[in-house]
């Protein structure tokens, strides 16, 4: 097996290091490229792990890129959300949801770059404090105080309910349906009364600024937008971040992306993502499955 073989096998391993560092498809794109060339000139032979080399090499590029990037988040206008991987509807991949969830990859916005790289690849990845100490140049016992203040944080944020596909496909018919037709008590019912709906629009797109929270507030936001949505609206139900979630047509055009978690038969937060620059990488296959008459109405 040649160098190139080697990389595009694991190429989506990589990929999910990177983007669980960085949460945006560019700049994980981009790091790729880097370990890439990177991997091109390297000892081939001398490397008895390629994928472990691989990793190391991802996992210190994507160090470097969020530092980089730290200025830009902090001067962002509103609220930043992670890039969203939309997945066909009926594969929301539940094995993942704790691994790329919007939720989680919230939380690690809020660790520094070492830590969420050993967070990452002891809880996600299941490396050995050993193998990530030469990863991130700190001792074994360090990282391991790393990741245990690093779980601390992200705590708060993992999945304490699995809801199974019915229930993913109930309660976004039912939270659809409700918006469709204006039923605010309806909608209201489906909400944690602590709920957050989180938007993320970057300036670019009329969106709120802030998250809105409370039950009765967030299920007014979204009646409100519904009725003063265009004609040519549409909701294409999907997975999102191996979360239920909703991409929406203007126009033709991707217009933003919709996702929430669930506890049971209620929805816990929403999140809004209509940044168009968060959207480009899903304008090319959003329209892989064909979308049925009823597509508005959120159904299948």
């Amino acid at each position: 097996m040649d160098y190139l073989d080697i990389y595009e096998t694991h190429r989506q391993h990589l990929f999910g290091v990177a983007y669980r560092m960085l949460g945006t498809v560019a700049d994980t794109e981009d790091v790729l490229q880097d370990a890439f060339l990177r991997w091109q000139h390297a000892d081939h032979e001398a490397v008895t792990a390629p994928r472990a080399y691989l990793t190391a090499t991802v996992t210190r590029l994507a160090i470097d890129r969020l530092r980089q990037l730290k200025s830009r988040r902090e001067d962002y206008i509103g609220p930043w959300l992670p890039e969203p991987l939309v997945q066909p509807p009926g594969s929301h991949p539940v094995e993942l949801a704790n691994a790329i969830s919007m939720a989680i990859l919230s939380v690690l916005e809020q660790l520094g770059p070492v830590e969420r790289a050993v967070f990452l690849l002891r809880e996600v990845f299941d490396y050995d404090y050993p193998d990530i100490a030469p990863v991130v140049e700190r001792s074994a016992a360090n990282c391991r105080k790393i990741f245990q203040r690093a779980r601390d944080h992200v705590h708060t944020a993992q999945v304490r309910y699995t809801p199974t596909p019915e229930q993913h496909q109930n309660v976004t018919q039912q939270f659809m349906t409700s918006i469709r037709s204006g039923d605010l008590d309806g909608l209201i019912a489906m909400l944690k009364d602590d709920i957050t709906l989180t938007p993320d629009g970057g300036g670019k797109v009329p969106s709120a600024r802030v998250p809105l929270i409370g039950s009765q507030r967030v299920a007014r936001f979204l009646i409100g937008i519904a009725r003063k949505a265009p004609p040519s609206l549409r909701l294409h139900p999907c997975g999102v971040n191996g979360q239920p979630g909703v991409w929406i047509e203007v126009n033709g055009a991707v217009d933003g992306v919709m996702t929430w978690d669930i506890d049971a038969d209620q929805i816990t937060a929403i999140r809004i993502i209509r940044n168009p620059d968060k959207l480009r990488h899903i304008t090319t296959h959003a329209r892989v499955r064909p979308t049925s008459k009823n597509a508005r109405d959120g159904q299948a």
